[in-house]
């Protein structure tokens, strides 16, 4: 069974805050199932954004558990009016996404990202 959204993204928050870093919700989304889109914001200000990965993706991933939620890099050091614009894109497409904006050196371990990204 698949955690809930809103408590997927209180546990991504907390644990960037345990690393010393910063997090926030930009905009909140289904408390159950919402895609969830995450933007790192690095010390220099360029962006890079998680979001959700196809279905077809996880099902490659073979350590992956059917249940978890896999990410996929969508942009990568890229500029915050690119990264906003791409999301407003999805926003148009899916009202019930959720944006987490993170500020830390690193995504490190704190989403599962899919394999070769």
């Amino acid at each position: 069974m698949r955690v809930k959204s809103a408590l997927f993204v209180s546990a991504l928050i907390r644990r960037a805050f345990a690393l010393g870093g910063f997090a926030a919700v930009d905009r909140k989304g289904a408390e159950e199932a919402g895609a969830i889109f995450v933007r790192l914001i690095g010390r220099d200000g360029r962006v890079t954004l998680y979001a959700p990965a196809p279905q077809s993706v996880a099902a490659e991933q073979e350590d992956a558990i059917a249940d978890d939620r896999l990410f996929e890099c969508r942009l990568k050091d890229a500029g915050y009016d690119e990264a906003l614009a791409l999301l407003e894109r999805e926003c148009r497409f899916d009202p019930d996404l959720w944006i987490v904006d993170l500020e830390l050196d690193g995504i490190g371990d704190l989403l599962p990202v899919a394999a070769g990204e």
